[in-house]
């Protein structure tokens, strides 16, 4: 572990944050140059279920819905793609601040951070869209047509998509943080309550105003929870309490 300043520190910070934006600002452009795909990409499990029983259509409303649709798609889509380099800063950033058995033990949860976050994205894109889209359609009166914003659908899609990889991490970071003696399973049991209201919030602000969708997010979320509290109960603690016996 290298001892520097507070100011020293902040100024780490600084420069990571700074590197960080310059990733996501080259990855914005790549994205936008490819944004006629990955606009296809997001799209296809919607249409898959427009084109089955439950008839419908995408369609543009404004004059802009293009331009703008095309834009936030490339932010999010900068996000997902240029994560194993943001990913590789914030640990840089981190990794002076851990001892030699924290090091060790925090390494490989990196590696794992990213799977996880694929594994986010991957589990939105062909599990949560298709099942939450083909139940959405056959609520309620049957025989009708949907008429589907391109704009709001794709901006949602890929916040959704950004969400879920992010909050993917949560077993990651409670192991990490656990590692750092900043958690332990007693302290992320008694937080349980406020977790999974702050969890039903995020679910509520990134998905559509309806329940289904809404628990479709947050049951996963707990379930991440405390799949992380498992993981501190069981590889943290006895690894802390071989290192402290040594």
């Amino acid at each position: 572990m290298n001892e520097i300043s507070f100011v020293e520190h902040l100024e780490e910070l600084r420069t990571t944050l700074i590197r960080c934006l310059i990733i996501l600002f080259v990855g914005f452009f790549l994205a936008y140059a490819v944004g006629d795909e990955i606009s296809e990409l997001l799209l296809t499990p919607l249409r898959e279920v427009l084109s089955g029983e439950n008839k419908g259509k995408i369609v543009y409303l404004g004059l802009l819905d293009k331009v703008l649709s095309q834009l936030q798609v490339a932010f999010w889509s900068s996000i997902l793609l240029t994560s194993p380099f943001w990913f590789r800063e914030i640990w840089k950033f981190i990794k002076p601040g851990l001892y030699d058995h924290e090091l060790k033990a925090v390494r490989p949860f990196i590696i794992i951070g990213f799977i996880l976050f694929c594994l986010g994205i991957s589990f939105g894109y062909f599990i949560v869209f298709p099942f939450f889209f083909e139940t959405l359609t056959n609520f309620g009166v049957a025989n009708v047509e949907a008429t589907i914003g391109l704009k709001d659908y794709l901006v949602l899609a890929s916040k959704v998509l950004v969400f879920l990889g992010l909050m993917f991490q949560v077993p990651n970071a409670l192991l990490i943080l656990g590692f750092m003696g900043m958690v332990t399973k007693q302290s992320l049991r008694s937080w349980r309550r406020y977790v999974y209201v702050g969890m039903a919030v995020a679910a509520a602000v990134i998905t559509p105003p309806d329940v289904i969708t809404l628990l479709g997010v947050w049951i996963p979320l707990i379930f991440l929870y405390e799949l992380g509290i498992l993981g501190v109960a069981l590889i943290v603690h006895p690894y802390l309490a071989k290192k402290w016996s040594e």
